[in-house]
């Protein structure tokens, strides 16, 4: 069984206004039978930060094209994208690089 992990996640670009205009949050994941993946971690995010609009941060199972993410300030490309295995204290950020006009 995995162990509980602290993260902290921030958002950036606009996309904090999804969040309630909130861009830094620190969570802790529970417990479960195998290792956390980015993947997952976007479905707890939907279900327990988002509060408006999933349309904008997500697009079936991964974040919208548009919003850049990194992984304690690397590129999510060079980490495997959704399938990275998230460490206790990762820094993952999601910046829209969206803008209305």
């Amino acid at each position: 069984m995995a162990a509980p992990i602290a993260i902290h996640l921030e958002f950036g670009g606009g996309a904090e206004l999804l969040f309630n205009g909130v861009k830094e949050h620190h969570v802790t994941l529970p417990s479960q039978s195998e290792p956390w993946d980015l993947k997952q971690l976007l479905v707890w995010i939907q279900r327990n930060l988002l509060k408006e609009r999933p349309e904008l941060f997500v697009q079936g199972e991964s974040v919208r094209p548009g919003i850049l993410v990194l992984i304690n300030d690397a590129d999510w490309e060079l980490m495997g994208e959704l399938d990275y295995q998230l460490q206790d204290q990762d820094n993952i950020v999601f910046i829209s690089t969206l803008h209305g006009g």
